[in-house]
């Protein structure tokens, strides 16, 4: 009866086993048209690969963030504290002076990203739209100026700002930057001059045509078209602002003078002398400094930023989406 059975079942031809062969290859291999299984397997398997990489920490700190010290003691509690302590991050925003650090942090990296815009665009609209004696020791300049490290220049620099008396002010950060000197201006103004080199220029041409001048035409006709890359610098800049430290303490901050400027990243740097400070002066209100404090300082330093990043992700994405269309 098997033997029947087996007899019975219809053999494929040599072209049919081809047929199947080839769309199982077509699938795992894809073609010109579409992506195959195994490159598209392999493509997701990294991307969660590498997306694991960079959320694990974000985790593993918001987690933290809220356990007690017994929680952290205990080896059976990995993920879910016992109970969710609050007071850590009230006691981490009271001893960094939070909402006055953080609208200082805002200031420092929000008016020198607004000066990093005006001058990199300007010079980066110059050297795309100009030919004059020089551009090309002026493009040596501007990539040495970004290859030279800062530890070289520090020192000369700090001599520099003391003889002008802004040592521990705003203007140690908005001088340079309106100079187009900023902290990353360098990339900026490559940023820009890449951009403005793709702006067609029969729109430039026909401007000059109709009367406009070369300020007209670059208000006119050209910044409208750099949105995104205006975006871009914004953001980059703002974060590098936000997230620098050393300079900030060096010049902003003042190292031998005195200053009120601080930012969130500084006092998270000196979070453990500034809690110090926080617990004695509260005496029995503060828990002594544990891990869970202290990420729950970090969150709180780095909370803007990524606020900021999830409104404006879709923008930043566009901008840069844009940026790679090319003109005449």
């Amino acid at each position: 009866m098997q033997r029947n059975m087996q007899s019975s079942k219809p053999r494929l031809s040599p072209e049919e086993r081809q047929i199947r062969v080839d769309k199982f290859k077509k699938f795992m291999m894809g073609s010109k048209e579409k992506d195959g299984f195994l490159k598209m397997f392999l493509i997701y398997s990294l991307l969660i690969c590498i997306g694991f990489i960079y959320v694990y920490p974000i985790l593993y700190m918001i987690s933290s963030s809220f356990m007690s010290l017994d929680d952290l003691l205990d080896s059976s509690i990995k993920w879910l504290p016992s109970s969710f302590r609050l007071s850590n991050y009230l006691q981490a925003a009271k001893s960094m002076d939070y909402g006055r650090s953080l609208w200082q942090s805002v200031v420092i990296a929000g008016v020198t990203t607004l000066c990093n815009l005006i001058s990199c665009s300007v010079i980066g609209y110059g050297l795309a739209s100009f030919n004059f004696p020089g551009k090309k020791v002026a493009f040596g300049l501007i990539i040495l100026t970004f290859v030279l490290p800062s530890q070289i220049t520090m020192i000369p620099t700090y001599v520099l700002y003391s003889n002008m008396k802004i040592l521990g002010t705003l203007w140690a950060f908005i001088l340079p930057a309106l100079t187009g000197m900023g902290i990353n201006a360098p990339i900026f103004i490559l940023i820009f001059w890449q951009f403005f080199r793709q702006v067609p220029r029969v729109l430039v041409e026909a401007a000059h045509i109709d009367g406009a001048g070369y300020f007209k035409s670059f208000f006119r006709i050209s910044l409208p078209s750099a949105v995104p890359a205006f975006i871009t610098v914004a953001l980059f800049s703002f974060v590098w602002y936000w997230n620098e430290s050393y300079l900030t303490e060096l010049y902003v901050h003042g190292v031998m003078t005195e200053s009120g400027w601080t930012t969130l990243i500084i006092q998270l740097s000196n979070f453990q002398a500034n809690y110090s400070t926080y617990a004695q002066s509260t005496g029995a209100g503060a828990t002594s400094l544990n891990e869970s404090i202290s990420m729950a300082g970090t969150l709180l330093s780095v909370l803007p930023l990524m606020i900021m990043y999830f409104v404006l992700q879709r923008y930043f994405v566009e901008s840069v989406d844009r940026s790679g269309i090319t003109g005449e």
